[in-house]
């Protein structure tokens, strides 16, 4: 499997990755466009529950959430609450330096008991779209704070003390 056939989608707070949903979205999207969001949400479901297990407790979570990753993919716009916290975004292929970053920022998150969600986007295009012209890059709540390098530890904690005195939820410990 291709880390390109899994896309994150959020239940509730949570990121959930899903097998194969980009495809079930081309497909319908290409023949079954005429159906209802309802409709749409559990064909969806239907379809990629033959790849991924989904709980029966949540999966009307999970029709309301492939209903909206749909419509995003129609390029319609969407109401999205955005997750409490922090959100970090490690922008690079994979290689020995990104996964060193994403591991240095994953335990300075821990050791400041910092609430958010870290993230490890390797696909390119999506890199793209942040404007970075070099790999690692370190984005910290949608602004890139680090490009082409893996800086230090304490670096990484000034900048996410930053970060996070603008948010009211959270309260880093130190």
């Amino acid at each position: 499997m291709r880390e390109s056939d899994v896309t994150q989608i959020r239940i509730n707070s949570n990121l959930v990755g899903i097998v194969g949903l980009r495809q079930v979205m081309e497909t319908l999207a290409r023949d079954d466009a005429h159906l209802a969001d309802d409709e749409i949400g559990n064909e969806i479901l239907k379809l990629v529950s033959e790849k991924n297990y989904i709980p029966a407790r949540v999966k009307e979570l999970y029709v309301k959430a492939f209903i909206r990753e749909y419509r995003k993919h129609l390029g319609e716009p969407v109401d999205e609450t955005p997750p409490e916290g922090l959100r970090v975004i490690v922008l690079g292929p994979g290689c020995a330096q990104c996964s060193r970053m994403e591991m240095d920022v994953r335990e300075v998150m821990a050791e400041m008991k910092l609430p958010g969600e870290l993230l490890h986007v390797t696909d390119y295009s999506e890199i793209g779209k942040y404007g970075v012209m070099g790999v690692p890059a370190l984005v910290i709540n949608d602004k890139v704070v680090c490009v082409g390098a893996t800086p230090h530890r304490n670096k990484i904690k000034e900048w996410l003390l930053e970060a996070g005195e603008t948010l009211p939820s959270t309260k880093p410990n130190l």
